[in-house]
């Protein structure tokens, strides 16, 4: 049990800002294209508790890591975005999104960085160390899985909405009335292991990268 509580401790701060950054992503870029919606409700923050969705970002990717379901899937509240603000809506529709996923690439930077830390301190401090590499590889796995999903071009996650953006108006609208399935879609390709036949080679590639950044 103790060895249990001190994994999901571990795991808890890397999972958790990486759905609550991941929003706050969208919000700074929507932001700076001319929307403050997000930033007048408090939005763009670090602290998780403007972003956490109970269910989404504690429960679900809690009960994945206990039970060892072998991926990490989550979410946060999403920020508000009114998009009538925007000066040229498909191209900052599409920067918005991105911004999600780019959050993530950038927070899996930064646990890249975590590692060249633990590694230089192992000598004096092994249990600090042993710790910060522990959640450093949540961090890297987490922050990948996420960017990778949501890059997913399936309503309403963020590959998505960029897809949305750039299709052609006839095939636009259509596409988009497919958003209210898209849980549903998600699930089911997860459930018949479809999804994880997509994600697992873009994974695997993406950390073979990012494992040629850190120290030998």
């Amino acid at each position: 049990m103790l060895t249990m509580l001190l994994e999901i401790l571990i795991s808890a701060v890397p999972i958790i800002f990486a759905v609550t950054l991941h929003e706050v992503g969208h919000g700074l870029v929507a932001k700076w294209l001319g929307d403050p919606t997000a930033a007048a409700q408090g939005r763009l923050t670090a602290n998780p508790l403007k972003h956490v969705d109970p269910v989404g970002t504690l429960l679900v990717p809690l009960l994945l890591l206990v039970t060892k379901a072998g991926f990490i899937f989550g979410w946060a509240k999403p920020v508000p975005i009114d998009w009538r603000n925007f000066k040229k809506l498909r191209r900052d529709l599409v920067l918005v999104a991105l911004a999600g996923p780019g959050a993530n690439v950038a927070q899996m930077l930064f646990w890249v960085g975590v590692v060249w830390v633990a590694d230089g301190v192992t000598a004096v401090g092994p249990a600090l160390a042993g710790g910060l590499l522990a959640m450093a590889q949540v961090g890297i796995i987490a922050n990948l899985a996420l960017a990778a999903f949501n890059l997913l071009p399936l309503l309403p996650l963020d590959g998505g909405r960029v897809a949305a953006a750039l299709l052609p108006r006839k095939l636009a609208i259509p596409y988009s009335k497919l958003e209210p399935f898209g849980l549903v879609i998600i699930v089911v390709l997860l459930a018949t292991g479809w999804l994880s036949a997509v994600l697992y080679p873009v994974l695997q590639a993406g950390l073979h990268l990012v494992y040629s950044l850190l120290p030998r």
